[in-house]
């Protein structure tokens, strides 16, 4: 019997990761998609960029937050998460993750901006010091993340 109990709370557990984990995604992908729907008027290209152009940026900007947000929790997991996770250390994976998503965020957007000048801000967009980043690229990765990691909690407390 006690096989059997441990069995049932490893499939459980696993459970659990598996919830967690497709919870995350899947909020991360749809509000990423959202936000960068939302943003882009505080870029030159809301007025300079075609509809193709527009609609281009969107999905590959999408495309990028999913990778940001899948390298900043798979890092912050192998770093910090133990074999209870997402039951425990869940607060401490998640404030690593943000800060991973946070800290890419003023990279990304200082390299875009002032080194390979692929991209520029609008008029609209509230810059933030040191670096000059844009205060709505800082408030994705605050907000976006602490939802879908909010939403990976519920779910694994739900299984």
């Amino acid at each position: 019997m006690a096989g059997n109990n441990n069995t049932d709370y490893s499939l459980s557990h696993k459970h659990r990761w598996l919830a967690a984990l497709r919870a995350y995604f899947l909020v991360s992908i749809v509000a990423h998609f959202l936000w960068e729907i939302g943003h882009l008027p505080f870029y030159t290209l809301w007025t300079e960029g075609t509809f193709g152009e527009k609609a281009f940026a969107i999905i590959h900007c999408t495309a990028g937050d999913l990778i940001i947000a899948a390298i900043s929790l798979v890092t912050a997991i192998v770093l910090l998460a133990n074999r209870n996770w997402p039951t425990r250390r869940f607060r401490l994976v998640g404030i690593l993750t943000m800060f991973f998503g946070l800290g890419y965020t003023v990279f990304s957007e200082w390299n875009n901006l002032v080194v390979r000048k692929s991209w520029a801000y609008s008029d609209l967009m509230p810059t933030m010091p040191p670096f000059g980043t844009g205060l709505t690229p800082l408030l994705q990765w605050l907000i976006v993340p602490a939802l879908a990691l909010a939403a990976a909690k519920y779910a694994a407390r739900s299984t």
